[in-house]
């Protein structure tokens, strides 16, 4: 497995410790953790049941201005 080094200071690494410590987790995969949780972003499961759960007939769209579009360049 790849590894990477990382500089902080050491304010911010007693609070990488404890936040790892909480968790039960070692600083290691504490921060590879929050850096997955960052590129890779996931919603609970939940959320995805969500749509369309709303039985609200005053839950509408509101009208959306009717605008011209603006004169467009002929390529």
């Amino acid at each position: 497995m790849p590894q990477i080094s990382l500089y902080i200071d050491a304010d911010t690494l007693q609070k990488v410790e404890y936040a790892a410590k909480q968790q039960h987790l070692s600083i290691s995969k504490w921060v590879a953790n929050q850096i997955k949780a960052k590129v890779e972003p996931v919603y609970p499961q939940e959320f995805y049941a969500l749509f369309g759960s709303i039985q609200d007939d005053t839950f509408v769209r509101p009208e959306q201005p009717r605008t011209q579009d603006s004169p467009r360049e002929v390529l």
